[in-house]
């Protein structure tokens, strides 16, 4: 069936998922800070394009946002011109943000005095798991607006799982890029190692990885690695925003977090190499200077 539905940042995530939407049938209004971006969208995909948060909001059924961090969350969502202002009763905000627990929390109470559903609803599978459709989705929230809201949900994602109340999506995230974070630096020591030692790694690898040391980083990152390519991602300044609102989170619920503090710091290594957007798997890069 199709259902209004509006999207609200169209960065190199939002803009492939609000495409998957459209494709799916629905009718999409679409909205972005930098109105060229929008343009562009509506020149590839069936929609609109609206002025403002709160202009692309009235009377849709389901309202996506998906921007930088919990400020840019607040302005669209409850700023001056944001979507709070004409978001209809009954419909539901689902927010792919990766943002604070306590953000999503907030949004969550003030949806709910006014009438409406709050999903928080973060993603993991970089720029080419959106560009595939095929993005995993970590949900907070209540079931009746998550089971409203799944089919739509579903047009961009390969696996969606409600996770608890409001803010469990953004604290499965954070424990998304604590994995990722570990995973990655000992990727790159491996891969320096073994061509260190004169190993021809992508024979290595293509052992390997079919045994228990596979990961997603390891069958999709290796290649790149190798051969010093980091424009394939997920960007380093994004990891260190997300690293630091699990670091945060991690001193209120008492869990240390000692390698992802370290691995954070050698990202920020990485910023001061010039690399703040190329992507998480460049922590090679401190070894393999050129």
């Amino acid at each position: 069936m199709s259902c209004k539905v509006s999207f609200i940042g169209l960065g190199v995530m939002g803009y492939p998922m609000a495409g998957y939407i459209s494709k799916a049938g629905h009718n999409v209004t679409v909205y972005n800070r930098t109105k060229s971006k929008a343009e562009k969208w509506i020149k590839e995909h069936k929609g609109k394009i609206a002025e403002t948060p709160e202009d692309a909001a009235k009377d849709s059924d389901f309202i996506f946002t998906c921007v930088g961090n919990d400020n840019d969350l607040k302005e669209v969502a409850i700023g001056k011109r944001g979507l709070f202002n004409t978001i209809k009763k009954n419909s539901i905000y689902i927010d792919n943000t990766t943002a604070s627990a306590t953000v999503a929390r907030e949004l969550y109470k003030n949806a709910k005095a006014h009438g409406f559903g709050f999903l928080d609803a973060p993603v993991s599978g970089g720029q080419a798991g959106a560009e595939k459709g095929a993005l995993t989705v970590m949900v907070g929230g209540d079931q009746k607006d998550f089971d409203k809201a799944k089919d739509v949900i579903n047009c961009y994602s390969k696996k969606v799982q409600l996770l608890g109340p409001a803010g469990s999506g953004q604290l499965a995230k954070m424990v998304n890029q604590i994995c990722i974070a570990g995973l990655v630096q000992g990727l790159s020591e491996a891969i320096n190692f073994g061509l260190n030692a004169g190993l021809k790694m992508e024979d290595v690898i293509d052992v390997i990885s079919k045994g228990a040391a596979q990961s997603w980083q390891m069958e999709n990152r290796y290649k790149t690695m190798i051969d010093d390519k980091f424009d394939f991602g997920f960007a380093v300044d994004w990891m260190r925003k997300d690293l630091k609102i699990a670091m945060d989170e991690a001193k209120k619920n008492n869990s240390p977090l000692p390698i992802t503090k370290i691995v954070d710091e050698y990202y920020e290594e990485i910023q001061k190499m010039g690399g703040n957007r190329w992507d998480t798997s460049s922590l090679i890069k401190r070894f393999r200077k050129k």
